[in-house]
């Protein structure tokens, strides 16, 4: 992978990044204290203070499985790239490595929580064997990694690898069905009672990660209807404002959090 830039945060940076053939990549690399993992006993993952931890505790790498996305979510600058085309489980391996080689091969073991999250651009089961394939290489290296895997849910998806320190997010967003079609105009994906009857083996619970636009977009009957609290998670995530959220409408939520610079 070829280094473009980078973008800096107060708790990690993001960078752009070029494959060979010249498709543009964006991987992340971010911390958080240690007790953020505590989400679900905290009832909240806000910070205690302005303490905002080290790659010793919750280190986290964003990666692309994809250039651009042919999904076309609402609130997401990815869909706008004119070219979109599927990683190969190398050139997501190398978006790792990228940042592993900035601090150390062993850098990874020491960190009470070393996360790969498949989130940045494209979706994971449009691309699913080179996804595959990244997680068995990296996990064949660093066998502490817990991998976090987001989809939109998309239909037919066979989530049986999902198990251990494999983990799953779903995309919601809304609990309005027809609100959710129009945020993710992608066709085949399951519905949220669909989503709802889906179990794994993993560690933890699934993730529904809700970047909610509105309050009304939270529905607590339907939350209690379609997603068991014994297998599921609720994450609600900010906006990040760019040019396609703000053409929408959509580049203020109800979470207010900004990542600081």
């Amino acid at each position: 992978m070829k280094f473009i830039k980078e973008k800096k945060f107060s708790n990690g940076s993001v960078y752009l990044l070029e494959t060979e053939d010249g498709y543009p990549v964006e991987v992340t690399d971010t911390y958080l204290p240690y007790y953020t993992k505590n989400a679900i006993g905290r009832n909240q993952n806000s910070l205690e203070s302005s303490e905002i931890g080290s790659r010793k505790e919750r280190w986290m790498i964003g990666v692309s499985v994809m250039s651009g996305c042919p999904v076309g979510c609402k609130f997401c600058a990815t869909g706008k790239l004119k070219k979109c085309r599927n990683l190969t489980a190398d050139e997501i391996v190398d978006q790792v490595i990228f940042i592993i080689e900035k601090y150390g091969h062993d850098a990874p073991q020491k960190s009470l929580e070393f996360k790969i999250n498949y989130t940045r651009m494209g979706e994971p089961f449009l691309n699913i064997d080179a996804v595959k394939k990244a997680i068995n290489a990296i996990t064949l290296y660093y066998s502490n990694t817990h991998h976090y895997v987001s989809t939109v849910g998309v239909k037919g998806s066979d989530f049986s690898f999902i198990k251990g320190n494999i983990t799953l997010q779903f995309s919601v967003h809304s609990f309005s069905e027809d609100y959710r079609n129009w945020l993710i105009p992608f066709k085949n994906k399951m519905t949220l009672s669909e989503m709802g009857k889906i179990r794994t083996e993993s560690k933890l619970k699934t993730t529904l990660n809700l970047t909610l636009v509105n309050e009304s977009d939270f529905d607590i009957k339907k939350l209690e209807k379609w997603f068991n609290k014994d297998y599921f998670f609720v994450k609600l995530s900010p906006i990040n404002p760019n040019e396609t959220s703000n053409s929408n409408g959509v580049n203020v939520g109800v979470i207010k959090q900004l990542n600081i610079l």
